[in-house]
């Protein structure tokens, strides 16, 4: 079974399934690749010295505490500098991987403060020996876990938006700077997926397959519909005083799809435990990132 630890700078790691450092390097790697598409026949190392700082970072940063409107008069008066426009949507192609990138430590780091709470804390207050047998607690603690759950599939979804809008991008770069450029992907969702290029490929984000719908499901559930439980609770099996076992219950799914009849969808015949589950769905999730990811760059160094 995989278990988490706490590094020294704060961040959870969990012992196995993770490719975030995998992640981490096809970002470097995007960021690069995007720079040398974009910069292509350009003296980029000599006009990065020289290029205002407002330009990598108003409009992205906290850092920068310009207005919008201070941004377009700084815009105006040095609206001569050689490739302003051509820097301006580097950057903003370079923003969009930086959100991949934490957005994928958002959901890891989330994930070990589901367990820490799960692990660790009460579910019931205050702490009591409690009689043999099966019992559930409904209370703050599981009003937090269940906030954690629906954090990270609605994060996860955010990287499926993302991820799309980096695709399309690196497939229809821009090529005119006469003017500062829109992204091309700057309206799409996960649902635009069909515009990209290797959309349904095997193994990626972007196949049509039964774990790629239970995120969409779950995320849209979440998002639209409700609560994965009217009554959001934690389980506990009693032993001796002791609590043996503790899970949360998830409702039935088939082929990805909550199962329904008329208007109930929750189910829990089941009892399938989604506390065994998680690490290895993230695991599943992050290894098809990867693959996304690298099929990207592949579009972007064609281009260089």
């Amino acid at each position: 079974m995989p278990y988490f630890s706490f590094d020294p700078q704060g961040a959870w790691r969990v012992s196995q399934g993770s490719r975030l450092y995998d992640i981490e390097s096809c970002c470097v790697r995007l960021h690069e690749a995007f720079k040398q598409a974009i910069m292509k026949g350009v003296n980029y190392s000599q006009l990065i010295y020289a290029i205002p700082e407002f330009v990598s970072v108003a409009g992205h940063n906290s850092e920068a505490n310009l207005t919008r409107e201070l941004f377009e008069r700084f815009l105006r008066e040095t609206a001569a500098f050689p490739e302003i426009n051509r820097f301006l949507y580097l950057y903003d192609c370079q923003h969009l991987v930086a959100s991949i990138q934490e957005c994928t430590k958002e959901v890891e780091q989330v994930l070990g403060e589901f367990y820490l709470t799960f692990n660790t804390e009460s579910f019931f207050f205050p702490p009591m020996r409690h009689d043999d047998g099966l019992r559930y607690s409904t209370s703050p603690v599981t009003t937090k876990l269940f906030a954690y759950l629906g954090f990270m599939l609605i994060r996860m979804h955010s990287l499926l938006d993302y991820t799309v809008k980096v695709a399309f991008e690196a497939e229809h770069l821009r090529q005119d700077f006469s003017r500062y450029p829109k992204l091309a992907s700057g309206s799409l969702q996960y649902g635009d997926r069909k515009r990209v290029g290797f959309n349904n490929e095997l193994g990626t984000l972007f196949e049509t397959c039964e774990f790629m719908t239970f995120v969409e499901t779950l995320r849209n559930h979440v998002i639209h519909d409700g609560l994965l439980d009217d009554m959001p609770k934690a389980y506990e099996h009693i032993k001796d005083g002791v609590a043996v076992e503790k899970f949360v219950l998830f409702p039935d799914m088939t082929n990805g799809r909550f199962d329904r009849f008329v208007n109930r969808n929750l189910f829990f015949g089941r009892e399938d435990k989604i506390n065994l589950r998680l690490p290895g769905l993230l695991a599943d999730f992050q290894t098809r990132q990867v693959a996304t990811l690298e099929r990207i760059l592949v579009s972007l160094q064609q281009l260089a």
